[in-house]
């Protein structure tokens, strides 16, 4: 296959679940897919289309709604390929492509972290900035400052 073969090829494989390309400079192209349908795809994009390495794994609040960004890198094509899952703004989730590509475990957890939307079938979806028992994600909108002695950890007993 060669790279320009991909955007077509996932999308005769996924008519349903890919639901805009966009062509940008600097990568393949930015694929916006729905969010059921990230496990296969990305199972795709890996075997069929050598896209091996997750490089990033992402997410913004758009306060109504989030977006999950991934940035994919193909050594064979030498190119990157975005992909956006849009999920709701009340629990915000998705389904982990860390059985996938296994540099996402981190790369999601940190998503969960600072943007809160949760990664389904995580192996350990837990705090990597902020300690355990906070309960803010500091990227959202909706995130109000407060003073540092207004802000109480629940700590877990262990």
């Amino acid at each position: 296959m060669k790279a320009e073969e991909v955007v077509p090829r996932l999308q005769a494989e996924f008519p349903s679940a890919v639901q805009s390309v966009a062509l940008r400079p600097g990568v393949l192209a930015r694929l916006e897919v729905d969010p059921g349908s990230i496990v296969p795809i990305a199972r795709w994009l890996r075997d069929q289309a050598t896209f091996c390495h997750c490089s990033m794994v992402g997410g913004v609040d758009w306060v109504e709604r989030r977006e999950v960004l991934y940035l994919l890198w193909s050594d064979e094509f030498r190119t990157y390929l975005e992909i956006s899952a849009w999920v709701p703004g009340e629990d915000p989730h998705i389904d982990s492509v860390s059985g996938v590509w296994r540099g996402a475990i981190w790369h999601e957890r940190e998503t969960w972290d600072l943007v809160g939307i949760r990664f389904v079938g995580h192996p350990d979806l837990r705090r990597v900035f902020l300690p355990e028992g906070y309960e803010f994600h500091p990227l959202l909108k909706s995130m109000e400052l407060h003073e540092p002695e207004e802000l109480e950890v629940k700590r877990r007993h262990v």
